[in-house]
């Protein structure tokens, strides 16, 4: 893994707006906000992807994303909120370090916000069956 800005961020040599830290975690103001109160959720283990992350700090992870959620909620009046986390250039990645963006929605203020364009088809039952098989093994 390179040496991302996330990891300068938590080791202290480049300054950020923290929220939230603790021994697996910190959470950090976005300085280039998709809205107002875009916080980014970061584990402290250098692992570019979700895949990549070990069960312990995926967990820890996901164990304070509530808790920030209901923070940035609070704080900003947002009636929604959107949680996004891309993996790989291909998802739309950037910064090669895990991390989980809190966006917080108001379609009452303004027409920022993420909005995803979601292209759903129809399923094959037969196909989805087999690769949820494969899927299954593999865990």
């Amino acid at each position: 893994m390179t040496d991302s800005i996330f990891s300068k961020i938590i080791r202290g040599e480049v300054p950020a707006q923290r929220v939230f830290e603790d021994d697996h975690t910190i959470a950090i103001m976005d300085i280039n906000p998709v809205s107002e109160g875009h916080v980014l959720v970061i584990p402290k283990e250098p692992a570019e992807t979700m895949a990549d992350l070990s069960d312990e700090f995926a967990a820890e992870l996901g164990r304070v994303l509530p808790r920030i959620t209901r923070a940035v909620k609070k704080a900003t009046g947002a009636a929604s909120v959107n949680l996004l986390q891309n993996n790989g250039s291909e998802a739309g990645q950037v910064v090669m370090h895990v991390h989980v963006h809190v966006i917080p929605c108001f379609p009452d203020r303004d027409a920022r916000g993420l909005r995803v364009d979601w292209r759903a088809t129809d399923g094959d039952g037969e196909a989805l069956a087999d690769l949820g098989r494969h899927i299954a093994r593999l865990l």
